[in-house]
């Protein structure tokens, strides 16, 4: 009862940022909404200019569910994961923020999950991960498996960051461990994620793990590349002589 009387006086804000995630925005926080009846929590969308017309739908779902609950906080062009982050977070009112993907590839119905877990172990942060039992990945062909696996093996073997999943995107942290985390990270694109849970890792802070499955993205195609493989081994190696 304690607990649950505390999840209800807490507020949590959702960061989603987006980019022509038009087809998708929309079922995302009909499942957030679906997922967190009983909780408060507001949604921020940072749209970086989308061509496809994502900031109209979100208008829209403003008629539909309130401007209090979901924020359009739109950026004017792409400028990178992390300040859309940064850019978020000045417009968080909750006391915790999650941040996840808008392509579908994280379902809101592990955020009961994730709250659960932090009430419980008063975790700083809380992150999902493919690689544990009950966790896994769905979609992926067996080059992008590999890949994915291959950055987390890497990084555990050279940096020790106490965690499962290094460039998982789909975490809970109270608002004042994610301004502090945020505020020292200097990484981009995918090298990010990795950064943003070693620094955590290195300053002391409690993280929990809570399994998931991991969806390629519904609708769009995905933004991992070779170029964004290059840049994580030049972010591993930036980690390791910097942390």
């Amino acid at each position: 009862m304690e607990n649950l009387q505390k999840e209800k006086r807490a507020k949590y804000s959702i960061i989603v940022p987006t980019y022509n995630e038009r087809l998708n925005i929309a079922l995302v926080v009909y499942l957030i909404f679906k997922h967190l009846s009983d909780v408060d929590f507001e949604i921020i969308v940072v749209d970086d200019g989308s061509p496809d017309g994502t900031q109209d739908i979100v208008k829209q779902l403003q008629q539909v569910y309130g401007e209090n609950r979901i924020l359009l906080r739109p950026r004017p062009k792409k400028l990178g994961l992390g300040t859309a982050y940064m850019h978020g977070l000045k417009h968080a009112s909750g006391s915790f923020v999650v941040i996840m993907d808008a392509d579908l590839s994280h379902h809101p119905k592990y955020l009961p999950s994730f709250i659960k877990k932090q009430m419980e172990t008063g975790a700083s942060i809380v992150t999902g991960t493919r690689y544990v039992k009950g966790g896994g990945v769905h979609g992926w062909n067996l080059r992008r498996k590999l890949t994915s696996r291959g950055a987390n093996v890497l990084a555990q073997t050279f940096l020790w960051p106490g965690v499962s999943d290094l460039t998982g995107s789909f975490r809970l942290y109270q608002k004042s461990v994610l301004e502090d985390v945020i505020s020292s990270c200097v990484s981009k694109g995918y090298v990010f994620q990795m950064e943003m849970i070693v620094r955590a890792s290195r300053k002391g802070y409690h993280i929990e793990e809570v399994p998931i499955t991991f969806v390629d993205r519904v609708y769009g195609s995905s933004k991992l590349g070779g170029s964004e493989i290059v840049e994580y081994l030049k972010g591993l190696l930036y980690l390791l002589m910097t942390t």
